[in-house]
């Protein structure tokens, strides 16, 4: 999810668990072109990861190819409501589905603990992690996260709510990481 550009810095959001064992990270951009990606910063407990791309770097056609999402408001959804998932279902490239809001603050049982989420059945699958969850409008509402999989289960994909991560992804724009992802602690 492109976030901003500043002072010749892409920002870029998507999930820690996206970037976690890589020793090297590049974006692909809607219009096939490619670009090298350093890791700003990460939060492994919350799955949120910053990326950073030399704005400088990217062709004046991707330039203008490309934009910042807008960010909505996670806290103003409700059940029924319509969502948009964007990623890169399968990597088969850019996937878009459709569906509604399941569930705001659905609490999932996670590895590390309960995590509060936003279930939709808009279909989220892998390699959609790290996508844009939309509103109707456009607004990216939340990071997409994971799925429920088993055979009797479809159409449950949770998301991290974009309100909540505000704050974590505010830090990570800022932080200079002490290690690099791949790298020995």
């Amino acid at each position: 999810i492109i976030m901003s550009e500043s002072e010749g810095t892409l920002y870029i959001l998507t999930n820690y668990h996206v970037i976690q064992d890589s020793t090297s990270i590049q974006t692909t951009f809607n219009d096939g072109s490619t670009a090298d990606a350093t890791v700003k910063g990460y939060d492994e407990n919350a799955d949120i990861a910053v990326l950073t791309v030399d704005y400088q770097t990217l062709s004046d056609e991707t330039k203008k190819n490309i934009a910042a999402a807008v960010m909505g408001d996670s806290g103003a959804l409700e059940a029924g409501n319509g969502a948009i998932a964007i990623g890169n279902a399968l990597g088969y490239g850019q996937s878009v589905t459709t569906g509604s809001i399941s569930a705001v603050d659905r609490e999932v049982q996670m590895t590390d603990g309960v995590v509060k989420l936003i279930q939709t059945d808009a279909a989220i699958n892998p390699g959609n992690s790290g996508g844009a969850l939309l509103n109707s409008k456009g607004e990216v509402i939340g990071i997409n996260e994971a799925k429920y999989a088993d055979e009797k289960v479809e159409g449950v994909g949770y998301a991290i709510p974009i309100s909540h991560a505000k704050d974590i992804i505010d830090d990570l724009k800022t932080r200079t990481p002490k290690v690099e992802v791949g790298e020995e602690r």
